[in-house]
């Protein structure tokens, strides 16, 4: 089915901002970009939402795509969509927050379009492309306001 409209449309991404705590260490896991824009640059796992998926499959299939992974629970975290956060077109993602559980040390093997795959400390992060250290950063507030509310911080 095709459409045409008079206004032209962004495209919706769904990215996973998925976290780890190993020996009192926050990581984030990221991926390593294989194709343009921003080929060999680290970034959070995610992509383009196809016409007819629900954004949590969306974020959940990118996820295991890129990472073999699978997440638990996940949480919308913020949509981000300043209009040049993406170079190739206007692009607005819905990030979801997940945080695997203590006991699970999973880890990554790249995938689909990632080149490689990894977890990072918080406090050594690679440089990010796109928006992806403004997500982090909004992510990383939101752990610390959920650490607080349940007592844990």
């Amino acid at each position: 089915m095709s459409y045409s409209y008079d206004y032209p449309h962004p495209a919706v991404a769904a990215d996973v901002a998925l976290f780890r705590e190993i020996n009192s260490i926050q990581q984030v896991l990221l991926i390593k970009r294989g194709q343009p824009p921003f080929a060999a640059c680290w970034v959070l796992p995610g992509g383009f939402v196809n016409i007819d998926e629900d954004l949590e499959d969306a974020a959940r299939r990118e996820l295991h795509e890129e990472t073999g992974l699978h997440a638990g629970d996940l949480v919308q975290l913020q949509t981000f969509g300043r209009p040049d956060r993406d170079p190739r077109e206007r692009v607005i993602t819905v990030v979801f927050l997940g945080m695997l559980a203590a006991a699970d040390s999973s880890e990554p093997r790249a995938g689909d379009d990632a080149d490689e795959a990894g977890w990072f400390n918080l406090d050594a992060l690679p440089e990010l492309a796109f928006d992806h250290a403004e997500i982090v950063a909004v992510a990383r507030q939101r752990l610390q306001t959920i650490s607080m509310l349940s007592g844990r911080g």
